[in-house]
């Protein structure tokens, strides 16, 4: 049980307190600056923000005393030479012949770092960081000093090694509209789970590419896309283009992976290898961003769906959280405590967390809600915080 809930948000990082059976929150941190991912480091305490500047770029500031003073780390950079093919928005008119035919390249920017992931207890320094436009960068000195995986930077899926030239093969990796807001059409790392049981073995999750897998700390990458589906193409089954949410694992049965993706709820229990999709539309349970999975059963998980992808909001009008036990087999929605008439709440994909029995999830309407019997029943925490963008428990 976690006694301190994180908010990232439009402005400012929040801490949320346990005090006994109350919870408050302490006076905005960061403020007027948009924090998109606060997180807290289990190994050492250490309180983490990704700051979204308007103004100055991306920066990660971090906190080692609970949140009192915070200390600007050196940004995220990609080396010289780094490049990618330049991702072109699919708007009514758009030619998707045209930019294939001859790919435009472009030096790479870091526009967003997108999550922070800590390493095992085993690398007390090791953290990664998830960017658009699709890199991975990872520390060992405990977020002093970073650098990009290149393996992963360099996937054939991605074009190749373009460090040394031209693209060896064709992107296969496709924008996401999180990025829209820089000024670019590009893909975003928002997902990175560690295996508990083998610090070399990760997963990540990429918008709009799909799952990739390393067993030897980065130095290889597979796609694991088998059994997910994109519905608006000829041919829904494809390998790449791919457009999950999130995903997580459990802690204590790590082969069983959860993704809320853009065409719905997919479960695995093998790892990752394949993915079946588990949606219940007759319950609503579809579309949506987040996703949390039970720390010692991996066959239970809570989503917070949304009506659709145009009309991204609450679903007829009320807020719920939807719970399965079974992995995915059947679904049971849970409403009490949460509004029901004129919530036009939506969740975004790092808003809900569990921890335990508790469960948490804010919204891009600033109202934050709390579960402590896993999700049956709801409080509200807050109804003005600022638009919620990510709910992580230290």
């Amino acid at each position: 049980m976690s006694n301190i809930i994180l908010l990232g948000t439009r402005k400012g990082t929040v801490i949320v307190e346990r005090n006994m059976s109350e919870w408050h929150a302490r006076p905005i941190l960061h403020p007027g600056i948009p924090v998109c991912y606060a997180a807290r480091d289990p190994r050492d305490g250490n309180l983490w923000a990704s700051l979204d500047h308007g103004h100055w770029g991306p920066k990660l500031s971090r906190s080692r005393d609970g949140g009192v003073s915070w200390e600007d780390v050196l940004s995220l950079k990609y080396p010289e030479g780094a490049r990618h093919i330049v991702q072109y928005l699919p708007t009514p008119d758009f030619d998707p012949e045209a930019p294939v035919g001859e790919p435009k390249y472009q030096d790479a920017t870091v526009y967003k770092i997108w999550n922070i992931t800590f390493g095992p207890a085993s690398q007390p320094g090791r953290l990664y960081a998830g960017t658009i436009p699709g890199g991975l960068f990872v520390s060992d000195d405990g977020g002093d000093s970073w650098n990009l995986n290149r393996p992963l930077w360099n996937h054939e899926s991605r074009g190749g090694d373009l460090f040394s030239g031209e693209a060896t093969s064709e992107t296969r990796w496709g924008g996401t509209p999180a990025s829209i807001d820089y000024g670019v059409f590009e893909p975003g790392i928002h997902s990175i789970v560690v295996d508990p049981r083998n610090p070399d073995h990760l997963h990540v999750a990429a918008s709009s590419a799909g799952v990739l897998e390393t067993s030897d700390g980065g130095k290889t990458w597979v796609g694991r896309n088998n059994g997910m589906r994109v519905d608006y193409l000829p041919d829904p089954d494809v390998e790449w283009g791919h457009d999950p949410h999130f995903i997580t694992a459990s802690q204590g049965q790590p082969d069983h992976f959860w993704q809320q993706n853009h065409f719905g709820v997919f479960y695995s229990d093998d790892g990752a290898r394949t993915w079946t999709k588990v949606s219940e539309p007759n319950s609503d349970v579809h579309f949506g961003f987040p996703i949390a999975v039970d720390a010692e059963d991996g066959r239970t998980a809570w989503v917070v769906p949304a009506r659709g992808d145009s009309e991204r909001m609450a679903i007829k009008g009320g807020l719920f959280v939807a719970q399965t036990r079974d992995g995915g087999k059947s679904w049971q929605t849970f409403r009490n405590g949460l509004p029901q008439d004129n919530a036009y709440d939506i969740v975004l994909r790092h808003g809900l967390d569990a921890s335990g029995d508790d469960l948490c999830f804010g919204s891009t309407t600033g109202n934050v809600y709390l579960s402590e019997d896993r999700g049956e029943n709801w409080r509200c925490l807050g109804n003005n915080f600022p638009p919620v963008y990510s709910v992580r428990f230290g």
